[in-house]
């Protein structure tokens, strides 16, 4: 497994990630027995990264990586985002990033992961009522007691990236970056680049749309019926994105989702694609990826082939685009 350094000077972990979120719901239906499965196939192909947040499942999702890491867990590099507040019909009622409520959400990590620290903390959205400096500040204070190794932010903007490295190194940036979202590259990413912070690519494959299988539609009872992208007419106009990257995927000798995945990993030694395996062989095709060589020429024909701003439709609803400190300008 190829290795990159989470931020200037920091840790080495797997070059792809994987995201565990699928194993608790979202996507369709799961069996924990697989999801297991294939966090220990990860393992075993030398991926270390394993994404989390206490709110996938309502905890049910680390308590899966706790059965699946018994006796492994010197073996994994387990991130953790906290923060989102949820109802028990799923619905979303915000963040909470108060000093308090960090070391209170960390307990309870800690205990279902059954582990005595984490390797990378993170707030899954900045919370607008409590300045960044504060919640940074929090986890950093659980740094120094031993219970956290690494600090790092979540969809945040250039502005709030900067704030939170002065009160304390941040290892990585977790957001969503794929050819159908690449809107980190105006002003995110080279800020990224200027402080030797990470970004942790997540929605590489714009949840399932980047395939080689046609979706019908959005399926109803997942999160993918609430996503623009997957609506009406821009469903339509985005699978014709697809097809033209599919057309280049065959004359490489890959899956599309393998194109996808390649570039993403392309946009430099510190970008780290997290891969939303629910099973062991979508993993390995994951693995292939980066076995996947593009050249100057290949890079000119997806860009033609999927334009930067010929995607239709945003990422998220209105609700949770505005919640977003990523999409606001700095």
């Amino acid at each position: 497994m190829q290795t990159r350094l989470l931020g200037r000077n920091g840790p080495s972990v797997s070059a792809l990630g994987l995201g565990c979120m699928g194993f608790s719901g979202g996507y369709g239906p799961v069996d924990d027995r697989e999801s297991i499965a294939t966090v220990h196939a990860a393992l075993d192909a030398g991926v270390n990264y394993l994404d989390t947040g206490d709110f996938y499942g309502a905890g049910q999702n680390e308590m899966l990586l706790r059965e699946a890491l018994r006796d492994k867990r010197a073996q994994a590099f387990i991130a953790v985002k906290f923060g989102a507040l949820r109802g028990p019909d799923g619905t979303w009622h915000g963040s909470d990033n108060r000093p308090a409520a960090v070391k209170n959400f960390l307990a309870y990590s800690l205990t279902r992961l059954g582990t005595d620290y984490i390797d990378l903390y993170q707030p899954a959205r900045v919370d607008p009522a409590v300045p960044i400096e504060d919640t940074i500040g929090a986890i950093a204070d659980m740094v120094q007691a031993g219970y956290v190794r690494h600090i790092g932010l979540s969809e945040a903007g250039a502005d709030t990236i900067r704030r939170a490295h002065e009160v304390h190194r941040i290892a990585a940036l977790q957001i969503e970056y794929s050819l159908m979202s690449r809107g980190v590259e105006q002003t995110i990413l080279p800020v990224l680049r200027e402080l030797g912070i990470a970004l942790v690519a997540y929605g590489v494959l714009s949840r399932g749309l980047i395939a080689d299988h046609a979706l019908a539609g959005s399926p109803g009872g997942e999160i993918r019926a609430r996503m623009p992208r997957f609506m009406g007419e821009n469903l339509t106009r985005n699978r014709a994105l697809v097809a033209a990257l599919q057309a280049i995927a065959r004359q490489k000798g890959c899956t599309t989702a393998e194109l996808a995945i390649a570039w993403v990993a392309s946009r430099g030694s510190a970008v780290i694609p997290l891969i939303g395996a629910k099973r062991p062989a979508q993993l390995a095709s994951a693995i292939a990826a980066l076995e996947v060589a593009l050249s100057l020429d290949d890079f000119a024909r997806i860009e033609a082939a999927m334009p930067a701003d010929a995607v239709a439709g945003t990422r998220y609803g209105a609700p949770l685009m505005a919640h977003l400190d990523s999409e606001h300008a700095s």
